[in-house]
């Protein structure tokens, strides 16, 4: 890859990570912590779902963006990897 390719590659990875990382930050403490006595008043599976969120969601949150991150990043990489091939 050129430099040029190579600066796209890791801003895009960045990119990536960034979001997924806000996203996941939002999840664990904003639905957790921050927000947990507002979401209290809805149930789901017949727990709060402030609690469920704090002991359970933010997880399965976690898991989801780690099978995200891989798609994109394969993706990613496949189209770098095609466009050096090209070249």
């Amino acid at each position: 890859m050129t430099t040029e390719q190579t600066k796209l590659y890791w801003r895009r990875n960045v990119l990536y990570l960034s979001v997924l990382l806000l996203i996941w930050f939002i999840v664990s403490f904003g639905f957790g912590i921050l927000w947990a006595d507002w979401l209290n008043q809805f149930k789901l599976g017949g727990f709060k779902l402030g609690f469920w969120f704090a002991q359970q969601g933010a997880i399965y949150c976690f898991i989801v963006l780690i099978v995200v991150y891989v798609i994109l990043m394969n993706r990613l990489d496949q189209k770098f990897t095609h466009k050096t091939k090209a070249l």
